[in-house]
């Protein structure tokens, strides 16, 4: 059934809705990294935390900028992965002292108080949240979409039949 001219409106400003609202959780995650990481030089193992928030922070916002101007699944796949890997690691050292992992520092920290710890956590949070929301509104479009292999996008051809899936 084709979809009229309010829906794809519709689809088209919530798009673009769910991508600013992820990239501005991931720029502030990053934000907050890069301003804390110069506080966390100083543990260290193979590499220091404050490397560790710098590199956090750059990936945050390559694929912040990966989701506005390429909303692939593959943009929402790393911008999932990355907040969700950001927001595992924050609530983890938080509340289990794991000590040292093999190259990287004993990063054990047992409190909120630290400045913007709060505020990433939940911007982290969010960013799962959307990334998510984008990532399965990027495959269910992609699988009704009429197939355009030229373009890089769309149902592709494929065997069918029984035993097999749709998709």
């Amino acid at each position: 059934m084709p979809l009229g001219r309010g829906a794809l409106a519709r689809s088209a400003i919530g798009s673009w809705v769910l991508r600013i609202a992820t990239a501005a959780a991931l720029g502030i995650d990053a934000v907050i990294h890069w301003q804390n990481a110069p506080a966390y030089d100083a543990v260290t193992g193979t590499v220091s935390q404050g490397e560790l928030f710098r590199a956090e922070a750059a990936l945050a916002v390559v694929v912040g900028l990966g989701v506005l101007v390429r909303p692939r699944p593959s943009s929402w796949l790393a911008a999932f992965l990355v907040a969700a890997s950001a927001l595992g690691a924050v609530l983890l050292y938080r509340y289990v002292d794991v000590g040292s992992l093999g190259p990287l520092p004993d990063m054990y920290e047992n409190t909120w108080q630290v400045p913007g710890k709060l505020l990433s956590a939940y911007a982290e949070g969010a960013a799962v949240v959307l990334a998510g929301l984008g990532l399965m509104a990027a495959v269910l479009a992609r699988r009704s979409a009429p197939a355009h292999p030229e373009l890089g996008y769309g149902r592709r051809p494929g065997p069918t039949g029984p035993g097999r899936p749709p998709w």
